[in-house]
């Protein structure tokens, strides 16, 4: 995620690192080089274009700019409702690790690892890495390999270990209930998580869109030409820019757990949750947290 304060003036004009730009300038580049053949046709012919009218494209471009906004908004209700999803398991891992504090060191500190395997493994489940590897830097029991859902495996062990405090009578029926509350909103933000990673914006929305905005920048240039000469190069470039940049943020939005600059800081978060959760523990030591490197927080 980007972390950068309100761009002043300079910034706006000439910064790249947080920028769009990266993703689209080869887009933008054959769109320049259209432009520009464009702009040679029509001195070396004028009245070439001449019944090309730029009224159809400003009906088009008004309906493509709606149409954009629906998607942005839907990739960006995906991200937040991620991010909302990370915020309630760091409230329901702070409060599971609360609630065993008073528990013997050694049972309270395999919990509490358990919890940060938990967390470590769903943020590698989510981005894709080897989630086994980073489960087993915090839980020594072997998971089987033949377990589709290793992270599960680790609430379902915290769920066990629970039942067993109260089958021997360390802690009562209604405190039992409660872990099992905060267990199962750990399941539920797993469950969410994973409904957004592994259900993408329909393929056949976003390939509308990436064509009819490709089409439409292609031929803007034509429409142009004629009347503005090589002023048709800025409003051509512009548009471009808008319109392949939106697109390609909300393809950055659409899954939230990726490591791309505007997806979630799942690293943070999950460090974050390691340092609350292991700060519980006499004599533990804390791992360092994660700053920002360029503007990006991963």
């Amino acid at each position: 995620m980007l972390v950068r304060s309100q761009p002043d003036f300079a910034e706006i004009l000439f910064a790249v690192n947080g920028s769009i730009l990266p993703r689209i300038w080869r887009r933008l580049t054959v769109i320049l080089i259209v432009a520009i053949i464009a702009v040679l046709a029509a001195q070396q012919h004028p009245g070439i274009f001449q019944r090309i009218s730029a009224i159809p494209f400003t009906l088009i471009g008004i309906a493509l700019s709606i149409f954009m906004s629906f998607r942005n908004d839907a990739c960006y209700s995906r991200w937040w409702e991620g991010r909302k999803l990370w915020g309630e398991l760091l409230i329901a891992a702070r409060s599971f690790a609360r609630k065993i504090a008073d528990l013997p060191h050694e049972e309270r500190r395999s919990m509490t690892y358990l919890l940060c395997g938990f967390t470590n493994g769903l943020a590698a489940r989510l981005r894709r890495q080897d989630e086994r590897a980073t489960i087993a830097r915090w839980v020594q029991d072997p998971i089987a390999e033949d377990d589709p859902n290793p992270t599960n495996y680790i609430l379902h062990q915290l769920g066990r270990r629970s039942l067993a405090l109260m089958d021997s009578g360390r802690i009562d029926a209604i405190r039992y209930s409660v872990l099992e509350t905060e267990l199962r909103a750990l399941s539920v933000v797993q469950g969410g998580c994973e409904r957004i990673a592994t259900t993408p914006v329909p393929y056949a929305y976003s390939l509308l869109l990436h064509r009819t905005a490709l089409v439409f920048c292609l031929t803007l240039p034509f429409a142009l030409a004629g009347s503005l000469g090589w002023w048709a190069l800025l409003p051509v470039l512009l548009v471009a820019y808008t319109f392949f940049g939106l697109d390609a943020l909300g393809h950055q939005l659409e899954d939230p757990f990726r490591t791309e600059p505007n997806s979630l800081p799942v690293e943070a978060l999950t460090r974050r949750a390691e340092r609350d959760m292991l700060s519980l523990i006499e004599g533990e030591e804390l791992p360092p947290e994660i700053t920002p490197r360029n503007h990006v927080l991963m």
